[in-house]
């Protein structure tokens, strides 16, 4: 058995890969993830790490944001997620919506993709607004479930069917590592496909 060659156009695959999608890491601060309360937080920084490690496993394009540190009303991503992150730009912005922020909405754009994963805190207001501009603007939204928290279960759950309701697409950590690797004869990430499927948890118990 194989796979149909030639390989599916990788920018123009109508499934996230590599080429054609972004990913976009909103808020991780102490203040947000101190009060989160639809999931454990150190469970929560876990996987947002993960999202990350997968983004540069597969060299996908990350743009990452802040609120309110210039103004020093709120402090920096947190340590373990910036240390994987270390070499991005921060867009820091006042703004509660990211997508209204110039700085923030020109590194989106200069990706050059329309597959936009966003995964930010809170599900009710950082991830739902941002989420609903880029729909608006022409962009498919991927919204990675298991990487972003509210500030009670009801909030999660509510913002991600308004989210749902309007045409994002919800997605796991499994699914979205499934979906960028594809096909085992990608053999230069399947290193990269193993790590992150034990990190996330995946593969435990095999």
């Amino acid at each position: 058995m194989s796979s149909i060659k030639p390989i599916r156009n990788p920018k123009e695959d109508h499934l996230l890969t590599p080429a054609n999608s972004a990913i976009l890491i909103i808020d991780y601060q102490p203040t947000q993830i101190h009060s989160i309360n639809s999931m454990n937080t150190s469970d929560l920084i876990h996987n947002i790490c993960t999202v990350a490690k997968a983004g540069k496993a597969y060299s996908i394009p990350m743009v990452l944001s802040t609120v309110n540190v210039r103004t020093t009303r709120n402090q920096e991503t947190v340590p373990p997620l910036k240390d994987i992150l270390s070499d991005l730009p921060s867009y820091d912005r006042t703004s509660i919506n990211a997508w209204e922020d110039k700085e923030f909405l020109e590194a989106v754009k200069a990706t050059g993709r329309k597959k936009l994963i966003i995964c930010a805190l809170w599900t009710e207001a950082c991830l739902t607004f941002p989420a609903l501009d880029a729909l608006k603007e022409g962009y498919e939204v991927y919204a990675v479930v298991d990487a972003v928290a509210g500030t009670s279960p009801l909030a999660h759950k509510t913002a991600l069917h308004r989210l749902e309701q309007a045409g994002v697409q919800l997605i796991t950590i499994p699914q979205m590592i499934c979906e960028l690797q594809r096909d085992w004869n990608r053999s230069e990430t399947v290193n990269d496909f193993l790590d992150l499927m034990f990190e996330d948890r995946a593969f435990v118990g095999l």
